[in-house]
């Protein structure tokens, strides 16, 4: 059954904040851009093809895990083509360590075939078209696009999700809910950027279980720093 059609990304009415409120936010990422100007994601891609198909396996995976998967995995397919040659048996013994693997396989085989047949071997960058192919949901295409900087995308990770809170940039309860909000309150600009910024943040500082406020850029600007600090 065919997947419905994409939703297009959005960037929500601004939602009417105090002046102090939008110089809190804007200095929030202005730091986080003092510190890391042009940040990246962590995983190892060489073009387009190998970027979507990194981010598809990395669902319910680390980065680390991924990388140490499609090093091997990339020196014998790293175009549709090959991926297709490869087929799914040939796959699966090279993503194996990565949690979800025969889907994974299934669907990385499939979204080959889709490339091959309908695309030339290219990959669509166009949200709709992207989202439409297997295993590739909005989460992945937003990664994909803002990575390559096609469209300033947000894709609400879990690390995204506990930041946004903490840092009282979104009370949403669910990731489309807090894209959203980060889509509005978030200065224009600095869009493209936001997405790796909060990632890192709350991968190596602002992490789940006991968060580095002493070593936090915008500890002062936390609404949620008495929560931890002094436990």
């Amino acid at each position: 059954m065919p997947k419905p059609p994409a939703k297009t990304a959005r960037r929500k009415k601004p939602p009417r904040l105090s002046p102090a409120e939008q110089a809190r936010i804007a200095e929030i990422f202005h730091r986080f851009e003092s510190l890391e100007s042009d940040p990246r994601t962590e995983l190892e891609y060489k073009d387009a093809y190998t970027l979507v198909v990194a981010v598809a396996l990395s669902a319910q995976a680390t980065d680390v895990s991924v990388n140490k998967a499609t090093a091997k995995l990339f020196e014998v397919a790293d175009t549709p083509e090959a991926m297709l040659a490869l087929g799914e048996h040939g796959l699966k013994p090279f993503i194996s360590s990565i949690g979800l693997f025969n889907t994974k396989a299934k669907n990385v085989i499939a979204m080959a075939r889709i490339l091959v047949e309908q695309y030339g071997g290219r990959v669509p960058l166009d949200r709709a078209a992207l989202q439409a192919l297997p295993g590739v949901g909005r989460k992945t295409a937003s990664v994909v696009l803002n990575e390559l900087r096609v469209e300033p995308a947000i894709a609400v990770d879990t690390h995204v999700f506990r930041v946004s809170h903490r840092l009282g940039l979104s009370t949403g309860k669910t990731p489309d809910a807090v894209e959203l909000e980060l889509m509005g309150k978030i200065p224009e600009p600095l869009l493209t950027r936001a997405h790796h910024w909060l990632i890192l943040h709350g991968r190596y500082t602002c992490i789940a279980r006991r968060p580095k406020c002493e070593e936090c850029p915008v500890a002062d600007l936390c609404p949620s720093r008495h929560l931890f600090i002094g436990r």
